[in-house]
């Protein structure tokens, strides 16, 4: 079960959703597979928990924890059943609104008192009421104090509106700063450059037309999502997925999933 939940008006600017999973993997440790895309996501979860590999070993991560952006897929493990509360934001707030310190981390692991929503939040769950905790989630962000750079906001919406498939000067030009000052601002807000969260964008709307249609042709779908031709478009989907984009549609067109948005987490 995958549900999505749209944010308030107040927190359009930092937040694209809020999103709840529901999935029961059975009793034997499996893991599953997370892609990257163009969001940072703060993660609570319940059931069995939810581990990590570090050097061979599995290692518990705590509720929440954050997931950023990623630059390859990143394998979790859990087992029996595993609940999902989360918090996709925009890569240049995610860190503003926790008040922490940007950095380019995959997963980090963070001291911050939204832990306190964790006992909650598990209430809610073990009656069922979805909704509900989603609500006190927001509510919690809604009460939270953040400034929204209006230079960043700008070179968001422009991204957003090109998919990603816009030059680096384009969106200064649209944020009305220089190349050099956004290059900082986004540095110092998300630890990535607008290149990185700009190419990320793009392989994932070319991630989520391939679920949703794996019969697309290549070459044309290169060309409509800007890359310089289909080879371009195979090497950038390889460094992000791990895999080739006609292996991805094969494997979208036998998962059968009905059409709706794309779910990040892929059973191993």
């Amino acid at each position: 079960m995958h549900k999505e939940f749209y944010p308030p008006e107040e927190l359009q600017d930092t937040i694209k959703c809020f999103w709840y999973n529901n999935n029961d993997f059975g009793e034997t440790e499996t893991s599953f597979e997370v892609i990257p895309d163009g969001y940072a996501e703060i993660i609570f979860h319940f059931g069995s928990g939810c581990r990590i590999s570090l050097n061979g070993k599995l290692q518990n991560l705590p509720s929440p924890f954050l997931v950023g952006l990623l630059n390859q897929p990143i394998h979790f493990h859990t087992k029996n059943r595993l609940e999902i509360i989360a918090i996709r934001c925009f890569p240049w707030t995610v860190f503003d609104l926790l008040g922490l310190a940007s950095n380019k981390n995959g997963v980090h692991i963070f001291e911050h008192p939204i832990a306190k929503l964790h006992s909650a939040l598990q209430s809610f769950i073990d009656k069922n009421k979805i909704e509900e905790a989603v609500n006190l989630v927001k509510e919690y962000f809604l009460n939270t104090q953040v400034s929204t750079d209006s230079l960043l906001y700008k070179a968001g919406i422009a991204m957003r509106k090109a998919n990603g498939a816009i030059p680096v000067n384009q969106i200064a030009n649209a944020a009305h700063a220089t190349v050099r000052t956004l290059e900082r601002k986004f540095k110092q807000s998300s630890g990535h450059t607008m290149k990185d969260v700009s190419g990320l964008m793009r392989f994932e709307q070319v991630r989520n037309k391939l679920w949703l249609k794996p019969g697309s042709n290549l070459a044309e779908l290169a060309i409509e999502s800007g890359y310089t031709d289909q080879a371009h478009l195979s090497r950038e989907f390889r460094r992000y997925s791990g895999t080739t984009p006609s292996k991805f549609a094969r494997k979208a067109k036998k998962e059968q999933i009905p059409d709706y948005d794309f779910v990040a987490f892929i059973q191993s």
